[in-house]
């Protein structure tokens, strides 16, 4: 059993052998293998007040001391991405190649991106145009941040949060998942052994209702970062409406990935499969819904079926899986409920469906289920199901087309595939979404990621990753 009591305030690890216990569950195995102390409000009270005074000193740093310090974390997580990897395979189920070569490839390039736009970010510029008065633009820290962070990518989310709120000369208050929370310890040993000032970086484990919302409610937290569900990233904000602070969101999704009638077919929909499924399909931004020409339903329906019945799932410690299980048994009974919803409304099963895959006889894991068929009045089409379930909605024209890839109440991230690329970027503009993917491209740390409507609010990433975690002063007469 894997027990550690520990928080990270104020610049030390500080053990609370006495408080509530959360366990740890390896979904792979069903089976708690460790535990982790749930914070109180006092908790968030005392990394709060650290992260306030540090924030004194902290925020008049320089640019290159800030990254010195940042290039230093980059250098350990590198070091040491063995270790998270097996963390993360042990408490969400990632398959280690995965783990490897995503989760923690992905987590790391967060830190190299805040590392390579903190090296020409401007704090401050002369307005411009400047009619007849001195003015200058100063951007400043906003202060104490609260990071929020989920469980499907543990480490891939703090590093997105901290980093730059690190770059910007924020302080951070950070509560991880509490159903992944050993990447997000290993995380705070590598914040202590690069030498981050005390104060600077803080970590209170815990869960929502008591952790989070001492941080969002917090009268001297200046700024909250959730990633999460929508129905939590509204309690987020009703907590901290109270106190007026700036709340950043990265919520919900029901992604769309639109296949022009001139797209490459037998290319693209085995590339959309895998899309959909990847992490287990727990991404907020999956595609999960594939948007083809009516007429060439069938077509995509073989091609999407051989594509999903060549995934092999299994035991996430085994070079050979592609998919592990689900995260957590929520998420599994989540995710059957929705394959049964999805059956009982009519949708035609085309490969998948409800149970365990052949061959599995404990472990959360999921069978890689496609629904085609499929119209916008079913839950299938609607609801997040983050798991591996992708449904296949036919259009009759590109009119069509747009109103079913904007009929959710999200808008995060959107996939269109076409042979011209004049014809792709002006469906792009018809997305009401925060990212449009365009045949596949590479993924970039660099480019903005947020969402329209019910997807949140805010933006992460990049430099406007940077720019979230700062205010705006106006200088007249400098």
């Amino acid at each position: 059993m894997q027990t550690d009591t520990r928080f990270y305030i104020d610049g030390q690890f500080t053990d609370r052998p006495n408080a509530r216990l959360l366990a740890v569950t390896n979904p792979a195995t069903e089976q708690v293998f460790g535990q982790v102390a749930a914070g109180s409000a006092a908790d968030v009270d005392l990394a709060v007040a650290a992260a306030k005074r540090a924030f004194v000193t902290f925020s008049q740093t320089s640019p290159e001391e800030r990254l010195a310090l940042l290039d230093r974390v980059r250098a350990l997580l590198e070091e040491r991405s063995e270790q998270f990897a097996q963390a993360i395979v042990a408490e969400m189920g990632a398959p280690i190649g995965f783990a490897r070569a995503g989760q923690v490839f992905f987590g790391v390039e967060h830190v190299r991106v805040a590392i390579e736009v903190l090296k020409t970010f401007q704090f401050q510029h002369p307005l411009a145009p400047n009619p007849g008065a001195e003015i200058t633009i100063r951007r400043e820290p906003i202060g104490v941040v609260a990071a929020i962070t989920p469980w499907n990518w543990p480490l891939y989310q703090i590093t997105a949060k901290v980093a730059p709120a690190i770059a910007a000369g924020c302080t951070v208050v950070l509560k991880p998942s509490e159903l992944s929370p050993f990447s997000a310890l290993l995380f705070a040993q590598v914040m202590h052994d690069a030498g981050c000032p005390a104060g600077v970086f803080n970590l209170v484990n815990g869960t929502g209702d008591v952790v989070g919302n001492a941080m969002s409610g917090h009268p001297d937290v200046d700024m909250v970062s959730f990633t999460g569900s929508t129905r939590a990233g509204v309690l987020v904000a009703q907590g901290a409406a109270g106190t007026i602070k700036r709340v950043v969101q990265e919520l919900g999704g029901k992604s769309p990935n639109v296949f022009l009638p001139d797209a490459d077919f037998a290319g693209a929909v085995p590339k959309a499969v895998m899309g959909a499924m990847r992490n287990c399909g727990q991404s907020c931004a999956a595609p999960t819904r594939i948007l083809v020409p009516a007429e060439r339903l069938a077509e995509v329906e073989a091609l999407a079926a051989d594509a999903a019945n060549a995934i092999v799932v299994g035991d996430p410690t085994d070079e050979a899986s592609v998919l592990g299980p689900l995260a957590n048994g929520p998420q599994f009974t989540k995710v059957q409920s929705l394959i049964e919803a999805g059956i009982a409304e009519g949708a035609k099963l085309i490969c998948g469906g409800p149970g365990l895959p052949v061959g599995l006889t404990k472990g959360y894991y999921a069978r890689p289920t496609i629904f085609s068929a499929v119209t916008t009045d079913m839950r299938v089409a609607q609801e997040e199901i983050f798991g591996p379930v992708m449904v296949i909605l036919p259009y009759t024209d590109l009119d069509d087309a747009a109103r079913i890839a904007n009929d959710t109440v999200y808008g995060l991230s959107s996939h269109v595939q076409s042979a011209s690329a004049d014809n792709a970027r002006a469906f792009a503009h018809r997305i009401r979404a925060g990212q449009v993917h365009i045949n596949f491209p590479a993924w970039s740390g660099y480019a903005p990621f947020g969402g329209y409507r019910q997807s949140g609010n805010g933006r992460e990433y990049g430099v406007y990753g940077v720019e979230e975690y700062l205010e705006t002063k106006a200088m007249l007469g400098y």
